[in-house]
């Protein structure tokens, strides 16, 4: 852990904070977007309902309760629609992770095992054709409204449903693109606080083994208040092919968790007692 001096953390932890604020910011801009064709809210208002979100989310598996803490700053007749508008944006994200995830597997496989050529190749086409579905699907996302029709007991939902409808492929690039940048903010914050502590792993080890930790979160259920043992416990596995300072590997881990998650649902129930407070006066 050689390296480690008071001006190379002055330097890069200000940046990983102001990241964490830009990230959410863009979340902001792309619930505030998803929502246009639904109702219109100002920059500030999609910024309180995006952090009353991550305070709910904390305490619900898998950040369900996101979804209520983000709808509640919507009118009462919009909000199941904007729940739905908010899964598409969430799908995004999902494709992205689960994309970038099974490519830096398959990367992990070809670095660090031993595995047959052809055991490889299968490994590959079966990753290959795992991304082009998650991508095909998601600039497919009306395939949903169609399929929902079809089920009988989901007739009376239909019309919350056909917002899936809605976006051409030229919406949900420019979501996607939200998506991506937000991925990149999170692997940098990653990379600057692993390389801090651990400056002698290569770049490309640390940002590959970081999209393997995104895709494993993402297929595990848990709770976002508990879930720093599962991050721990992925990062120390896949970690320890490059180094052996777990320690310092933990520690990186667990401050990301906390900046990231932890503090955002912080700030966010100052808006959560504002919204109660206002919920309370026009009763």
């Amino acid at each position: 852990m050689g390296g480690l001096s008071a001006e190379r953390i002055w330097i890069v932890l200000p940046i990983v904070v102001l990241l964490m604020f830009l990230n959410w910011f863009l979340e902001a801009l792309k619930w505030r977007y998803l929502i246009q064709r639904i109702e219109n809210i100002s920059i500030w208002r999609a910024v309180e309902s995006v952090f009353c979100g991550l305070t709910w989310a904390i305490f619900t598996p898998n950040r369900i309760g996101e979804y209520g803490g983000r709808v509640l700053f919507l009118s009462p007749r919009k909000r199941i629609m904007g729940a739905v508008a908010m899964s598409i944006g969430a799908f995004g994200q999902l494709v992205v992770t689960n994309v970038m995830g099974a490519l830096a597997l398959f990367w992990f496989l070809l670095s660090f095992t031993d595995l047959e050529s052809f055991v490889l190749l299968g490994i590959g086409v079966l990753i290959v054709v795992f991304c082009g579905f998650f991508l095909l699907f998601y600039f497919n996302i009306y395939w949903i409204d169609g399929l929902l029709s079809r089920i009988s007991f989901m007739q009376r939902f239909k019309r919350f449903f056909v917002i899936f409808s809605k976006y051409n492929k030229s919406e949900l690039s420019r979501i996607m693109i939200y998506c991506i940048s937000r991925f990149m903010i999170f692997t940098t914050q990653y990379y600057l606080v692993i390389h801090l502590l651990v400056s002698d792993i290569r770049a490309l080890d640390i940002i590959m083994i970081v999209f393997i930790l995104y895709f494993v979160q993402s297929v595990i259920p848990s709770i976002n208040l508990f879930d720093v043992g599962v991050r721990m416990s992925a990062a120390g596995y896949f970690f320890a092919f490059v180094t052996d300072q777990e320690l310092a590997i933990m520690a990186s881990i667990a401050f990301i968790w906390l900046l990231n998650l932890i503090i955002p649902a912080i700030l966010g129930s100052v808006f959560v007692l504002k919204l109660k407070f206002f919920d309370s006066s026009s009763n």
